[in-house]
């Protein structure tokens, strides 16, 4: 049995406006809660060669692109994205989203969301996210556009392409 405390969890900023707070990284399942505030990033389009990442929106609405189709989550939805789909997410324009994602199996993520917070606060060089071969992990293109040339609504920056 694993249980981690709210007040004891590991608490990160991996970009302007996203926390991640660590929960559950074991070779069964990896979790994580991110709090998204508006016009942040999110993450750009990837995919994951061996685990499915589960996304259940505590509050707020979630947009994901999964394939080339965006999905729009709100609070209570659940969205489950098997491996090998290419995917990106983002907080809907104008709205916040705080959401559990879930990685199975495992895939020993924190030592990169720990990377990502560095990297956020100057202490460690964008290059090194590339050069962490992240397990199972494949980055299939920028965050402006997702597999296949679908634009994806987000810039990179937070801004929103209209």
């Amino acid at each position: 049995m694993t249980i981690v405390r709210g007040a004891e969890a590991e608490v990160l900023t991996d970009g302007p406006g996203s926390v991640i707070t660590l929960l559950t990284d074991d070779a069964a399942l990896t979790s994580n809660r991110a709090t998204l505030a508006p016009g942040a990033a999110g993450a750009p389009a990837h995919f994951h060669t061996k685990a499915s990442e589960v996304f259940f929106v505590l509050d707020g609405t979630l947009e994901v692109l999964v394939g080339e189709e965006v999905v729009t989550l709100g609070k209570g939805d659940h969205l489950v994205v098997p491996p090998g789909t290419p995917h990106a997410f983002a907080p809907a324009p104008g709205s916040a989203a705080d959401v559990l994602v879930t990685f199975t199996p495992g895939m020993a993520r924190f030592d990169y969301y720990r990377l990502l917070h560095r990297v956020n606060l100057g202490e460690a060089d964008p290059a090194e996210i590339g050069a962490s071969g992240s397990a199972s992990t494949t980055t299939t293109s920028t965050a402006r556009y997702g597999p296949a040339g679908v634009k994806w609504p987000c810039d990179g920056t937070g801004g929103r392409i209209r």
